[in-house]
């Protein structure tokens, strides 16, 4: 059963409550020992928020604001915890995160992320290479996706869509080897890099998947095919796509996830007009997974985030924001999902096919995809 709309006070509110005197503990009310982590069990909201307190900030990478409603979660969780957030590069893909980590193994400072926010696929490259750090979040048992020990989660998901300016793109596509028609040349674009971007390498898989009618085996490489197709045509612009840009017309058509383009279409309100179309086959859903820099200097603050994300209040605004929250299911059944919110979303008849592929498929696409996209594609 779905509950009435919550309001922004509603959203504080059941931050506090989840840990009960969380505020107070903020305020001085505890004497917490702030030692160092070394389990990955759920620590109590009043420790955490008295020695985040302490630690002073969290360092972000890769939050765009405008990407599943993360402006105005981290504009609560400021509000709530009356922390320092340090944003880093938020227009970083997946594979630059890792990096980040990397690159600061040894450097306390700034420019060392807490907190990371990546493609599915790329979570074993991050547990391999000891990049991430144990910790079970208090909603632990109602993540359907996760690392049993605790090295990530999944946050939330999106479909692949497309959006197009109807001020140029005067009929949108509704499957993708639409793309391929001589209507759309120099029109057809992706909102990342394919060797850094989890959602572009989802979008050469989408396009794989519908050539081999859902079916895994060889979707990589039929996808890479189709994207040679759409360059060969010419309507490919190798160009990273955004708002401005698709609203300028530089790239009126493009593929991204669900939530982005229903977000941007809020932006622009209707200058120019937006159409977005979920395509009729290989409708990829692609799940984040949020995890704990290993190297965190700032290790309750990371804990505390995680915390208040996989709250209710924080799946809350990912929904907000119309990215669909992992712990959608848990929430719905327990009716606290304002019908407000859950009318955002496109009919869930659109997305009566999407495909869910294992974390071992989108590793292996990903492999495939991005060692082969350039010679593939560009013939390099």
């Amino acid at each position: 059963m779905l509950n009435r709309r919550l309001t922004r006070r509603d959203f504080l509110k059941f931050s506090a409550a989840a840990g009960g005197s969380a505020l107070l503990a903020a305020c001085g009310g505890g004497a917490a020992t702030c030692d160092p982590i070394t389990g990955a069990d759920a620590i109590a909201l009043e420790t955490l928020t008295e020695c985040a307190t302490a630690e002073g900030q969290l360092t972000t990478i890769a939050l765009p604001h405008d990407w599943a409603n993360y402006g105005e979660i981290i504009e609560t969780f400021k509000t709530t915890y009356n922390l320092t957030i340090n944003e880093l590069d938020p227009n970083a893909g997946s594979a630059e995160e890792l990096e980040a980590i990397r690159a600061n193994m040894d450097n306390p400072g700034p420019q060392a992320p807490d907190v990371i926010d990546i493609g599915i696929g790329r979570t074993t490259v991050a547990m391999a290479d000891g990049l991430v750090a144990a910790y079970k979040v208090s909603t632990w048992d109602s993540i359907p996706m996760k690392d049993p020990d605790g090295y990530w989660w999944a946050e939330y998901y999106g479909a692949l869509v497309f959006e197009g300016n109807l001020d140029i793109v005067e009929n949108m596509p509704e499957d993708w080897e639409d793309l391929l028609r001589p209507e759309y040349r120099g029109m057809v674009a992706m909102a990342g890099d394919v060797l850094q971007s989890n959602e572009s390498v989802q979008t050469v898989l989408g396009a794989g998947l519908s050539r081999t009618g859902g079916v895994f085996e060889g979707a990589a490489e039929a996808g890479l095919q189709f994207w040679k197709e759409v360059n060969d045509a010419g309507n490919f612009v190798p160009v990273i796509s955004d708002v401005g840009k698709i609203a300028q017309g530089e790239t009126p058509l493009t593929v991204q996830w669900d939530y982005l383009a229903l977000a941007n279409r809020d932006t622009l309100a209707g200058n120019p007009e937006l159409g977005i179309v979920v395509p009729r086959t290989g409708v990829i859903t692609g799940p984040y997974a949020g995890g704990i820099s290993a190297y965190a200097p700032h290790p309750y603050a990371a804990r505390l985030w995680w915390e208040f994300v996989m709250s209710d209040a924080g799946q809350l605004l990912y929904l907000e924001g119309y990215a669909h929250p992992i712990r959608f299911n848990d929430m719905a059944a327990r009716g606290v999902i304002p019908e407000e919110l859950a009318a955002k979303l496109p009919p869930a008849e659109a997305y009566a096919n999407a495909i869910f592929l294992s974390i071992e498929q989108l590793q292996e696409a990903n492999a495939h995809i991005t060692e082969n996209w350039r010679s593939v594609v560009f013939g390099e």
